[in-house]
């Protein structure tokens, strides 16, 4: 187990060690998706005609987002968007279901900027919410909303709609002043959200259109008491459009008590999860925790190996893996919920800009990151269950690319292995013991077989993590110097609301000063009364008044 040099044995072709028993290579045929308790869409693309041939402006899109979308190569509609455009548009509840990365956000982002005002656009002077949030889309991670307010930004980049991003793990201040000069869309993750609105510093009486986007997320962190928090702040003639990749019975019931006759949209087949579980190489190996890094060093050094996320169940173990292997010349960032928001954006940054080439993540921290061309994605540690599973070994194999998916088996984690191979009918159940010296660890990854368990000096010609500047966001609380407050939950909060120890009363005397003008603002509107009117209503029809409107 402490032997450095490999076995000079020839290694035998990647098929036919699939077939030895001393191979941890998975024969993929016969295996399926993971059965969900899925609910009956109302409107599939399943035998619809082809749903892009049709250009955005033929959905009634306006032509500043057509311009605007054009600019960046887009003319034509995602299949999602195609099916959600037309029930969108006229005002209607939807619930979308569809894949990260298919083109979600343009489908709800549309109709939410056709449905709102910016500032000297017609109807804005008359418009007794304008400078007020009048859209709300809620995520659950910080990246996520960053992602989907860059998308929306683009598609108004010829309008004058202002768009706001509120998530924890920065400043205050300046989301605080972002608000203050006036906002139209606000994009954020819980936590900040609510902390914002229990200041008084965000106002949502005016929100006539909200968006939850990876709703199943949300629900696995634990969102949903805040979410009902936020939904129970706005209007309740609303437009509600809630989205997730998956749509279980318990996403189903929170979208129907919360919206009104929702339809539900499903553009993508149930079972193309399984594709990934197909067309991925999968390798399993039962592994020793004290070997592991070894076996892991000499993976990342099998030919033809690019991008590469390895995933761990803990923080610590994640921040550990990442700087053992730094150690031993790899360029590799750490992506966990203990570091700040300015670290986690320079890991990201470091991955896709080619300054590093091994990402080690937490589940909850990589959730809905977007990067392409990943050939390896490693479990370190077995999944909790196949869900999971595949949604890790999805990062690679993209677009018609090759990828390999390896999982290390703890000796403990063998009958949870058993779970979830059973479950997605694959072939093994008991992974191969492997060791940094085995022969078909070598045979099965094409691994060269003069490697050792620290990368040759001649091949670290990646610029690593430190060449990638870390921006001062003003974090908040304690994760700059790596450490977070815990939740209850499991996952965790976003760093939102966990953060408010870390602040000087200095801080939140200023926030709390910066604020009184926006709650004066907002409380003297709420007791106009004036309904909305605007340019942008839903198919031609107004929005109807609230509850408490004359």
């Amino acid at each position: 187990m402490t032997d450095d040099n490999p076995p000079t044995t020839p290694a035998p072709d990647t098929a036919a060690a699939a077939d030895s028993p001393s191979s941890g290579i998975i024969r993929t045929t016969g295996a399926h998706a993971p059965v969900l308790d899925e609910a009956t869409p109302d409107i599939t693309d399943e035998g619809a005609a082809d749903l892009t041939a049709r250009a955005f402006a033929d959905y009634g899109v306006e032509p500043e987002i057509c311009r605007a979308l054009a600019a960046r190569g887009i003319t034509r509609p995602f299949p999602i968007q195609a099916l959600t455009l037309p029930v969108a548009l006229e005002g209607l509840d939807i619930i979308g279901q569809a894949k990260t990365g298919t083109g979600k956000t343009l489908g709800f982002g549309i109709p939410l900027l056709m449905d709102t005002l910016g500032p000297g656009e017609e109807g804005w002077d008359s418009d007794p919410a304008a400078g007020s949030p009048q859209a709300l889309v809620v995520l659950p991670t910080r990246e996520l909303a960053k992602q989907v307010a860059v998308e929306l930004a683009q598609a108004a980049s010829e309008r004058t709609v202002r768009i706001v991003q509120v998530y924890g793990g920065r400043a205050y201040e300046p989301q605080i002043e972002a608000l203050e000069r006036g906002a139209e869309v606000v994009v954020g993750t819980p936590g900040r959200l609510i902390d914002l609105m229990d200041r008084h510093l965000l106002d949502l009486t005016h929100v006539t259109t909200v968006v939850l986007d990876e709703a199943d997320e949300m629900l696995d962190l634990g969102f949903l008491p805040d979410v009902e928090k936020i939904l129970a702040r706005t209007r309740p003639d609303r437009q509600t459009m809630l989205f997730s990749a998956t749509m279980p019975g318990a996403v189903v019931a929170l979208a129907r008590r919360y919206m009104t006759k929702p339809t539900h949209i499903r553009a993508q087949d149930p079972g193309d999860e399984g594709m990934t579980v197909k067309t991925t190489q999968q390798v399993v190996y039962r592994t020793h925790a004290l070997n592991k890094v070894e076996v892991l060093a000499r993976i990342l050094q099998a030919s033809g190996r690019g991008r590469t996320i390895i995933f761990a169940r803990t923080k610590r173990t994640c921040a550990r893996v990442a700087e053992d292997l730094a150690a031993r010349g790899f360029a590799t960032a750490a992506l966990h919920g203990d570091l700040g928001q300015g670290a986690r954006e320079q890991a990201l940054r470091a991955l896709r800009n080619g300054k590093v080439d091994v990402l080690v993540a937490t589940d909850v921290a990589a959730r809905g990151i977007d990067v392409d061309d990943v050939t390896h994605v490693i479990n370190y540690q077995c999944p909790e269950d196949e869900k999971i599973y595949v949604h890790r070994i999805g990062r690679t194999g993209r677009a018609g690319h090759s990828g390999t998916a390896i999982t290390f088996v703890d000796w403990d984690d063998v009958p949870r292995w058993r779970l979830i191979a059973k479950a997605l009918g694959l072939p093994i159940e008991e992974p191969v013991e492997t060791y940094h010296t085995s022969a078909h660890l070598f045979a099965d990854l094409h691994i060269p077989r003069d490697v050792t368990g620290t990368l040759p000096r001649s091949q670290r010609t990646l610029a690593g993590l430190d060449a990638e500047e870390i921006e001062d966001l003003g974090e908040t609380g304690r994760h700059d110097r790596g450490r977070a407050r815990t939740r209850g939950r499991r996952g965790g909060r976003d760093g939102g609301r966990g953060s408010r120890s870390g602040r000087s009363e200095r801080g939140e005397r200023s926030e709390r000063g910066a604020g009184e003008g926006r709650e004066r603002r907002g409380r003297s509107a709420a007791r106009s009364g004036t309904r909305r009117t605007r340019k942008r209503t839903r198919g031609g029809r107004p929005v109807a008044p609230r509850d408490d409107e004359d």
